[in-house]
């Protein structure tokens, strides 16, 4: 199993410079890759472009770049170029968002997303590896049927023909279709407990296309706090949990809501829901299981973590991605030393 970094996207109490020394230090300490996320303000490429000519070794992936925030002509030229940029060191996560962000923010209807993910990722893999992109899909048809368009391929010749693609997936369908089209997989929420039943959907892809979870990249992104008493790191935890299950999306239409129902925690996942649409997100926050933030972060002294570290070896994750929940860079520098060196304490580090 490898490390990553998880940074997510800037937020009004981070800064670029915080990200890239983290990234840098990541980058020092072996970790494997580092992530940059985007929802409806900072971009994930711009930044991962940024980081990529400010590090050395370390892989930059996105996690995510937005399906309907561009076309997909334009994220393989976006891919392409970092991945030139990078020297080949560049992922490229790609997901739907949610109804409220593409309808919303890019105003792109969000339905059939499965349908529009497979079409989306067909065309990415065409151009990057230099072939001429024509394509006769539900969703996407190139070039325009009744205009001067014509089939292109990409104008340059990146590193590689093929850069390793990513799908943030959370419902069995969407696993499925990441076992099926994609390299690995955006996780989150991931508790070695439950994970089995996430594993067979992607097992299920896999087989489709005659090929086994070996070498399939099974990527959470879980978030961590260092400190001597877990109930205590666990609070730090919390009102992100609470956001997600209670306030990602609408009511109908909360995948991690589903999810977390799913884990078993229905009831819970139910109480958080109201709590946090009636604007009640302290309540909502203080309505989380504390189990369930437990086993689906790295909370503790080191030792507890590298004991949670071979649970989610066991269960699967080939690239355990964390997420710093701290007060600022110092803090974050020295987590993730203790991250690395629990690690190597773990025993499960490649």
């Amino acid at each position: 199993m490898r490390l990553g970094l998880s940074l997510g996207y800037q937020t009004a109490w981070s800064t670029p410079a915080d990200h890239l020394a983290l990234a840098q230090e990541a980058d020092r300490l072996g970790y494997s890759v580092v992530w940059a996320a985007e929802a409806y303000g900072s971009d994930s490429p711009s930044m991962l472009a940024w980081m990529a000519g400010q590090t050395e070794r370390i892989d930059v992936g996105a996690a995510v770049m937005q399906i309907p925030a561009r076309t997909p002509a334009a994220t393989a030229m976006t891919a392409a170029t970092i991945d030139a940029l990078s020297g080949g060191r560049f992922r490229l996560g790609l997901g739907v968002s949610g109804p409220q962000v593409s309808e919303g923010w890019h105003g792109v209807r969000f339905a059939k997303p499965l349908a529009r993910t497979r079409e989306f990722v067909d065309i990415v893999k065409l151009a990057i590896a230099r072939k001429e992109v024509a394509y006769d899909g539900e969703h996407y048809t190139l070039p325009l049927p009744d205009g001067p368009g014509k089939a292109l391929r990409l104008g340059f010749h990146p590193p590689r023909e093929h850069i390793p693609i990513y799908l943030a997936a959370v419902g069995p369908k969407n696993l499925e279709l990441a076992g099926e089209i994609a390299d690995g997989w955006l996780a989150v929420f991931y508790a070695p407990e439950f994970a089995e039943e996430q594993l067979a959907s992607v097992r299920a892809g896999r087989a489709k296309v005659g090929k086994e979870l070996a070498g399939f990249d099974v990527v959470p992104s879980v978030p961590v706090v260092i400190g001597d008493d877990v109930a205590s790191c666990a609070e730090l935890v919390r009102w992100y949990a609470a956001l997600y299950v209670g306030g990602m999306g609408s009511r109908q239409q909360n995948f991690y809501n589903q999810l977390a129902t799913r884990m078993g925690y229905g009831d819970a996942a139910r109480e958080v829901q109201d709590l946090y649409l009636a604007k009640r997100q302290r309540d909502a926050a203080a309505a989380v299981p504390m189990e369930f933030i437990d086993r689906t972060s790295l909370l503790g002294p080191k030792e507890r973590i590298a004991e949670r570290m071979r649970e989610y070896a066991a269960a699967g994750v080939t690239t355990l991605s964390v997420t710093l929940f701290v007060a600022d860079r110092d803090s974050g520098v020295q987590t993730l030393r203790t991250v690395a060196e629990a690690l190597d304490l773990s025993g499960v580090g490649e």
